[in-house]
């Protein structure tokens, strides 16, 4: 189902940008001033990751306990592994994409060179309608997770992770009461 509705016409051009090696707090102070969820990482026009505020409340829980964020550069952090897309898809593949990568943002790329951002913000502006298109794939996927897990009988209560030390869900692996994040990176 194409839209007609092409990504560069869309997309966010003047989107916000830092280099890798920006330190945490630094990037946090940017993005608030901007008023942005996300930093685009470039370094000569290339793209070298992104930086989201999912990244940064990560850092946070895990890496400072032992750094100060103004030690902690954005590189170390950020995610590295970006699905990209070209000015010239269709909004409908661009959607299709970010719910495949489970990505809100997506950079707009030609020959490794970012030249826009596109965001889920972006696409709801443009065609409000595709965001029942979007949540009807993300309530399905949250549904049937629900269901296997009844299926299979598993409990789950809440406390403190073994883990991370969060207050959170949590379920039983292997004797040990984590969370469902912790349980995700093992």
């Amino acid at each position: 189902m194409k839209i007609g509705v092409k990504v560069g016409d869309i997309m966010t051009r003047n989107f916000i940008s830092a280099k890798p090696d920006i330190s945490i707090l630094n990037a946090v102070k940017l993005m608030v001033k901007k008023r942005v969820g996300s930093l685009v990482l470039v370094e000569d026009n290339i793209l070298k990751g992104i930086l989201t505020e999912k990244d940064i409340m990560w850092a946070l829980s895990k890496k400072n306990s032992k750094k100060d964020l103004s030690e902690i550069k954005a590189r170390e952090i950020c995610t590295k592994k970006i699905t990209t897309i070209r000015p010239s898809a269709d909004i409908h593949d661009a959607i299709k994409l970010m719910k495949k990568a489970k990505f809100r943002r997506l950079p707009v790329v030609i020959k490794k060179r970012v030249i826009g951002l596109l965001t889920l913000k972006d696409i709801l502006r443009i065609e409000p309608e595709l965001f029942e298109i979007a949540q009807e794939s993300y309530m399905i996927k949250e549904e049937s997770e629900k269901f296997k897990r009844k299926q299979a009988g598993e409990s789950f209560k809440e406390g403190i992770c073994e883990e991370c030390g969060n207050f959170d869900i949590l379920y039983n692996e292997d004797g040990r009461l984590i969370c469902e994040s912790c349980r995700d990176e093992m």
